[in-house]
């Protein structure tokens, strides 16, 4: 019988403790592939903060540190800078932590054209905490503290975090993907993957965006949540690359 298929080694065997139907699980999957092929499994070190992304230590085979909410760039700023020829690092971020209580990381990080991956899961809400409003939940999105939709009004627009960050001179690479069918899972790896060749290539902070589901908080089956995404979070967070200077640089 022909193997079609092999987990990543970079993928510990520990049972993944995310929500059926959570895309976190093909993402760490699609990050663990981009590692191995590239072959820097021993020089990787991921930087997770508080999040459903808590525990990803338990699903990496690479080193990991815990990082306190919102942290997780200047952490990764500290550890690429102790060795910046020998250390990949990453973070793995949510957008309740990278778009809220890390918004100024995450922009100072960019600003100083830090030489790190970051990994941002959108999934419109806050997942671990009960699924309170988000930074980026969509206009009219009913969450537990927007029971009756969010009012922009009130409480502002969300953030569109590629659209920020295209402005901060200090990016090099920013691209929003999704992985909610198998043609944006194949365009999400490859984006990933340029990602942290990027960064082995020395061309400064690279950040993908990886808009996502929540079917527990959203309220919904995984198949719908799938669906949902579709007519609505792509709709307000187009997909695409935002920045890309070495591209551009190499078209003039």
């Amino acid at each position: 019988m022909a193997v079609v298929f092999e987990k990543s080694k970079v993928l510990t065997d520990a049972p993944l403790h995310y929500c059926p139907g959570c895309t976190h699980g093909i993402i760490h999957r699609l990050v663990a592939e981009a590692i191995e092929e590239l072959g820097i499994e021993g020089r990787t070190i991921g930087v997770a903060p508080v999040g459903c992304s808590v525990m990803a230590y338990d699903y990496f085979t690479t080193d990991f540190i815990q990082a306190p909410h919102g942290r997780a760039p200047a952490v990764a700023t500290g550890v690429k800078r102790a060795d910046p020829e020998n250390n990949i690092v990453f973070t793995y971020q949510g957008d309740g932590d990278l778009a809220a209580i890390g918004t100024a990381e995450t922009v100072h990080a960019a600003a100083r054209r830090e030489n790190i991956t970051v990994i941002f899961v959108n999934n419109a809400i806050y997942g671990m905490t009960g699924g309170q409003m988000a930074p980026t939940t969509l206009p009219g999105q009913v969450t537990q503290t927007s029971p009756y939709g969010r009012d922009v009004e009130t409480v502002g627009y969300p953030v569109k975090v590629c659209e920020l960050l295209s402005n901060v001179d200090g990016a090099a690479y920013l691209e929003r993907v999704a992985v909610n069918n198998p043609a944006n899972v194949k365009k999400a790896k490859k984006a990933i993957k340029k990602a942290f060749q990027n960064q082995i290539d020395g061309k400064g902070f690279s950040l993908i965006e990886v808009v996502s589901t929540c079917p527990t908080n959203w309220g919904m089956t995984p198949e719908k949540a799938l669906k949902w995404l579709e007519d609505n979070m792509l709709p307000y967070y187009p997909l695409g690359v935002y920045k890309d200077i070495y591209a551009e640089e190499e078209a003039k």
